[in-house]
């Protein structure tokens, strides 16, 4: 395949369906508080479809979500659009730089961590590892 082919079916493979996992709840607006409210740790992911950044993230998520469903058992995970909600209040209350954001909160509505822009699987393990703890306090 070549080079031009395979960039322009990359978007394309962030559509397909992620196999054996629970999808990810689509941001809307008072989603984030019904959620604290209810006592569940978030993470929240503010990512772009045609981002390589987020694509990237979301491949690394995938597998460390498959290799431990604990995760998905005890974390809400949340994707905010880049694209529909860069300019929201959501953004600037949790002062979100750039698509391709990953932040976790608690249920005590404080920050556990973030990354921004970062791919590393060690990482977003050790963030989605420090949800996990306080998802299970």
């Amino acid at each position: 395949m070549n080079r031009r082919a395979f960039l322009a079916t990359l978007p394309a493979a962030t559509l397909l369906p992620r196999l054996g996992l629970a999808a990810p709840i689509p941001y809307a607006p008072g989603l984030i508080n019904e959620r604290l409210d209810a006592g569940e740790t978030l993470f929240v992911d503010f990512y772009a479809p045609w981002c390589g950044t987020c694509i990237v993230q979301h491949r690394v998520m995938d597998k460390l979500k498959a290799e431990n469903p604990a995760y998905e058992q005890k974390i809400t995970f949340i994707e905010v659009d880049w694209d529909s909600w860069k300019r929201s209040e959501l953004t600037a209350a949790l002062n979100v730089p750039r698509r391709s954001t990953l932040i976790a909160i608690g249920p005590d509505r404080r920050e556990i961590g973030r990354i921004v822009a970062g791919t590393s699987r060690d990482e977003i393990k050790a963030l989605f590892d420090a949800a996990l703890a306080a998802a299970s306090a």
